[in-house]
Formats: structure tokens, sequence, C-alpha cells
């Protein structure tokens, strides 16, 4: 696990994007790719990250 400000210091993206993000509403397809990037993640497993792929 990994907290939201690690995740964000990780993806250079603020804490309240990592929130928002989390709490389901939409992002860039930048952002998705940071995010997935930074948990070690392939681009690929998108669909199983985030639901609205």
């Amino acid at each position: 696990m990994m907290s939201k400000a690690e995740l964000a210091r990780k993806t250079g993206l603020s804490v309240q994007t990592i929130d928002r993000v989390e709490k389901g509403h939409f992002c860039r397809l930048d952002t998705k790719r940071k995010i997935l990037l930074a948990l070690g993640l392939d681009l690929d497993d998108r669909e199983g990250v985030f639901f609205d792929v």
C-alpha cells in the first residue's frame, strides 16, 4: 500500500488529483499513465485499475 502523498510525489500530481481519481472522477490519460507507472504496473493493466476505460 502507498499513501496518497507518496503516490502524488512519485507521479508529480497533487494529492487532490489522486483523491479525485480514487473517487472515480474523470482524469486525463496522461494522469492514468503516471499513476500506473508509479504503481509499477504496465499500461495494459489500466482496465483493472480504472473502470472507466
